[in-house]
């Protein structure tokens, strides 16, 4: 039974962990000077509980298909999910009006470049609103911040304290979204996932835990 590892991410940890993704992918994450042999021993020990969860992960993400920006058709915007509207004679490509996303026929064939547009656009905004808040709540502070095109990580902390975070976030509900701002902001103090961290984390957003379950189980959802 040979279970395929599709990501290995060493760092200071101290412990294995093993994650699959919302799209099934295994990560596997290892102290640095981790064997390769230890790393397959605890994979062929896991190997079940893997599987199990990957099976999980592919029935849940093979639901989830790929926009086509069509009238009618649904779009996450903050947690809320609203209609778009394809219109004739429309100046500007795309246009959002707190109920329905309206986009321009004539731009079709660029709907989805539209729409990221968009979504960088929101997302740097409203992040930037969000960092600042808890920034402030937690005496953390942070060098610059990015958008990102990420597709498998919903942010990060570089080590000169700068914060990145994928486009694709901003259709999460600002809870979530909070939840990763302060996760990030965190860890500009605490490079690890310690009992520490997660402390920390718990003093700025006591109910962490509902909204990181939340990404775990909707994550896959997040798409364009």
């Amino acid at each position: 039974m040979d279970i395929i590892i599709d990501e290995i991410i060493r760092s200071r940890r101290k412990t294995i962990a093993l994650q699959v993704s919302h799209d099934a992918r295994l990560i596997v994450r290892v102290p640095y000077n981790t064997s390769e042999k230890l790393i397959r021993k605890v994979i062929y020990e896991k190997r079940f509980w893997i599987l199990k969860k990957q099976e999980e992960a592919k029935g849940k993400y093979k639901k989830v298909y790929s926009k086509e920006f069509v009238n009618g058709e649904r779009f996450l915007f903050l947690g809320n999910s609203y209609e778009l509207y394809i219109v004739d004679d429309f100046e500007l490509s795309l246009i959002f009006n707190n109920e329905l996303f309206f986009l321009s026929k004539k731009n079709l064939n660029k709907a989805k470049e539209s729409f990221i547009k968009w979504y960088k656009e929101q997302a740097y905004k409203n992040f930037s609103e969000r960092v600042a808040i808890y920034s402030k709540i937690s005496g953390i502070t942070y060098n610059k911040l990015k958008i990102t095109n990420a597709r498998k990580r919903w942010g990060s902390c570089s080590v000169k304290g700068n914060l990145n975070f994928t486009w694709r976030l901003i259709m999460a509900p600002l809870q979530v979204i909070d939840y990763v701002i302060v996760h990030e902001l965190v860890h500009i103090k605490e490079k690890n996932h310690s009992k520490n961290f997660w402390n920390n984390v718990r003093i700025i957003l006591p109910y962490y835990e509902t909204q990181k379950k939340w990404l775990k189980e909707n994550g896959h959802l997040l798409i364009l």
